[in-house]
This record gives structure tokens, sequence and C-alpha cells, in this order.
């Protein structure tokens, strides 16, 4: 799409908006539960799409569909429960209440590794509060980005409802700077870069516009000495391979006391030497290709980097040779917990061991890189489970304990803090993000005394 599109798109999305504002919650809510069965009935195909166009495994690429299903579900029950409260009033003859209503268009800026999921976290949570969409995919997912807004489009338009009402522009970084930059967009949900999401959350902050920003991660997980290995190894396995490196929650460092650290390096390296690599499509890859040749010049790239400052590749480290943006899944041990690449996030599957002596070390390393998104601790330690959810814990958005630092639900608000940006998406009470609060007096009294105890006569 151009910047004509664009506009007449909006357009189109906001006189939409005139019509879905005045249906009530509930009835909005059973719209977004046919979007559910929807995307039901066509899940497999949607996610072979996902798949071919992303790269991620087939099974992967069907959860993320899932993903969407199940936020529905979420949002059908919330629409039914939205709502603020009514306070007690000082003043006689008074009721003080909290009233919620739509920010109106809401703009989605979606990133390639869930081209599914995240709009979807989105729009259903958005649509049930009384907003349009407009969403711009990312231009390498055009066909998901299209494929999602037919199905959608169909059942408003069955229910006699406008298509637009959740719309979409595809293209490229001039759309999403029109994005940030009109006063219409009542919100926009960013999902992407750090780098970039800088610049968006600036142009919409200089026009006093609300953003939601999910960017960057650069999780750890913490093992300590009384773990058990029989999950932290298939934990961190996952973590650190799946979606090929290339979840905002994927595991980036694994820090591993120093009385552990051989045994779980080699029992790991062991596990990676099995990770079934081949066709997404195919029912046994766990693991295919990255999504971009840029991509794997940055494993490339990183891989060199870290050797320079001193890291050793235990397993990994070179590019496979097979069509395809392939990679070797890669551990590299021996480097500082601050060398300059362990604080580098690296969209791509390189996993950096690194050892520890105790807890306090260890939790403050967790929080020394700029982004706080995930993290997890691998412990039996009752008391250190609680100083680690505590105020002197991780710093991050999403805290875990004996399971890994990928695999959010959809019931808990996703997002982080930092250069993550500090937006919540999902669950919780994340619906907030895409309403606005009224503070409503209503006087039912023949009197008017004032706030405070004031007197003015």
């Amino acid at each position: 799409g151009n910047l004509e599109d664009y506009e007449e798109t909006v357009k189109k999305a906001k006189e939409a908006w005139k019509v879905w504002a005045d249906i009530p919650a509930p009835k909005r809510g059973e719209i977004v539960r046919q979007i559910g069965d929807a995307l039901r009935q066509k899940i497999n195909v949607l996610g072979s799409l996902v798949s071919l166009e992303m790269g991620k495994i087939f099974v992967e690429g069907v959860g993320e569909v899932q993903e969407y299903v199940d936020v529905c579900d979420y949002a059908v029950g919330l629409s039914r429960m939205i709502g603020g409260p009514i306070l007690p009033s000082e003043r006689p003859g008074h009721a003080l209440i909290e009233q919620w209503n739509p920010v109106g268009l809401v703009g989605v800026i979606t990133a390639f590794n869930f081209p599914v999921a995240v709009y979807g976290w989105n729009s259903a949570i958005a649509m049930i509060c009384g907003n349009a969409c407009l969403w711009k995919g990312a231009p390498t997912t055009s066909l998901v980005s299209v494929a999602v807004t037919k199905i959608i489009a169909k059942v408003l338009e069955d229910n006699k409802l406008p298509g637009a009402i959740c719309s979409l522009v595809c293209g490229g970084a001039d759309i999403g700077t029109a994005m940030a930059r009109d006063e219409r967009m009542d919100l926009l949900s960013f999902t992407g870069s750090t780098k970039v999401g800088k610049q968006v959350a600036l142009m919409v902050q200089e026009r006093f516009g609300r953003s939601l920003l999910e960017l960057g991660g650069n999780n750890a997980i913490i093992v300590f000495e009384d773990a058990d290995l029989n999950l932290v190894i298939p934990s961190a396995l996952f973590a650190a391979v799946g979606t090929a490196g290339q979840r905002c929650t994927t595991a980036r460092r694994l820090f591993l006391h120093e009385s552990i650290h051989d045994e779980v390096v080699a029992k790991l390296a062991k596990a990676y030497a099995q990770v079934r690599i081949g066709d997404p499509w195919d029912s046994d890859t766990l693991y295919g290709p990255l999504h971009t040749k840029e991509a794997v010049k940055m494993f490339l790239d990183a891989v060199e980097q870290a050797k320079q400052q001193g890291g050793s590749v235990v397993c990994g480290g070179k590019v496979i040779n097979r069509p395809g943006n392939y990679v070797e899944p890669t551990i590299v041990t021996g480097l500082p917990h601050n060398a300059p690449i362990v604080h580098t996030e690296t969209f791509a599957p390189i996993l950096y061991v690194l050892k520890f002596k105790d807890e306090e070390e260890v939790f403050a390393w967790n929080n020394e890189v700029k982004q706080g998104l995930s993290s997890s601790i691998f412990t039996k330690d009752l008391g250190r489970i609680f100083r680690w959810l505590g105020p002197k814990g991780s710093d991050c958005g999403i805290v875990n304990v004996n399971i890994p630092t990928s695999g959010a639900e959809i019931g808990g608000a996703f997002g982080g803090e930092k250069h993550t940006g500090g937006g919540r998406e999902s669950g919780s009470d994340s619906w907030k993000l895409y309403m606005r609060r009224s503070t409503c007096t209503i006087n039912y009294s023949k009197d008017l005394p004032l706030a405070q105890g004031i007197k003015f006569q």
C-alpha cells in the first residue's frame, strides 16, 4: 500500500468506528467469539502459511493462530466484565463513578516473528473495548496479514458490520511513520526493535499521542546448584532454540552456578546435537531457518564478535550448507557477564553461558542489561524464589521460576520494562490501555456543596 491507500483506509476505519462504538460491549464480544471460531476453522492452513512465509516450524505456526483463538475466548468473557468502580463521594447527594470509553482507532504495527498472535492480542482486546483497528504487519509477512484480515472482514460483513472495523495497510517504513505521526491514531501499539521503537515513541509523544511499546529482550535463565537439571536442559533448549532464536522472549544468557557449570554445558551440548533441523513443514523438524539473509549475517557477525571478546564456541557457530537461511544453533562459553556482545540482543539462536558464584551477584547481572522483558530461575529454595520475585529480584515484566523465559500465557499481561518499552498486552488489566478513563461526578441533590468543605459565599 502507498500513502494514498493509507489515507483512504484511515477515513474508512474512522467511519466504521462510529458504528462499532454504538454496539454494546457484550455484543462486540459475540463478534469476537465468531472471529475466534473462524480462525479455528482455518487454523491448519493459516498455520501452514505462517510457516511458509515466516519460516517457523508448522506446529509453532499453528500454535500462534491458537493464541489468537485463545485471546478471542478471553476477550469474550472480558466483554461482560470491563468497567469502573462507584467511589464514595465526600459530598452528600453526589455519586462519584469511573467511566471507561474506547479511545477510538488503534493502530497496530507488528513484527515478522509473530505475524498472527501479536495482532490477535491487540485486536481482540481493542475490539471488545469498542475500538476500530488499523494493522500494519511486517512487509515480509504480508500474505499472513492479508489472510487474517480477510477472515476477520468476512465475520464482520456477515454480521452486517463494516469490514473496515479491522483495516489493513501493507507497506514499509513510510506507512509506519505516517501512523506514528497521525493524530487520528488514538493509540499506536508497536512491536519491533528497540531502535525503531524509540523513533516511534518520539513521533507519537511529539503529538501527545498514546503508544504501547513491545520492544527487545535480552533474557536470562539462572540455574542454581539445587536446580532440577531434568527441567533445566529442555527448558534452556526450548527457550534458546525455539523459533530459531527469533522470539523477543528467547533465552540469550544462561547463568550457571560454578559448581554445575561444566555438567550442564555438556548435557546441553548433547541435547543441541539432537535438534532435528529441516523443512519447517516436516512434522519431524524442531528447528527451521532464520527469516532473512540479513539475519544470517547478523548471526555470523555476533559469533565472530563473541570469539574476539574471549568466548569459546562449544557447538554451532556456522551457516548450514543447504537451501534457505539455515544456521547452526550455537552455544558460547567463557565470556564475562558484561562483555559487549552479551549485552547485545542478536535475533538469532546464540546462547551465552556464563558462570556465577552467588545469588546477589547473579540477580544484579540479570538486571544490568538495558532490556527488561523475561527472566527465569531454577531453584528449590523457597526464600530465594520470593527474593527473585521481590523488589531486589528480577526487574523484568515476566519473572519465572522453574520454567523457561519463553512461552507466556495469554491470561497474564505480556510486556517488559526499560528498553523493552513498558507496554502490556493480552491479559490481566491490559484492556485499560485501549480505553480512556473519565472520573464522573453526578449531583442528584438540590444543594451545591463543594469538595474539601470549601465555602464559597
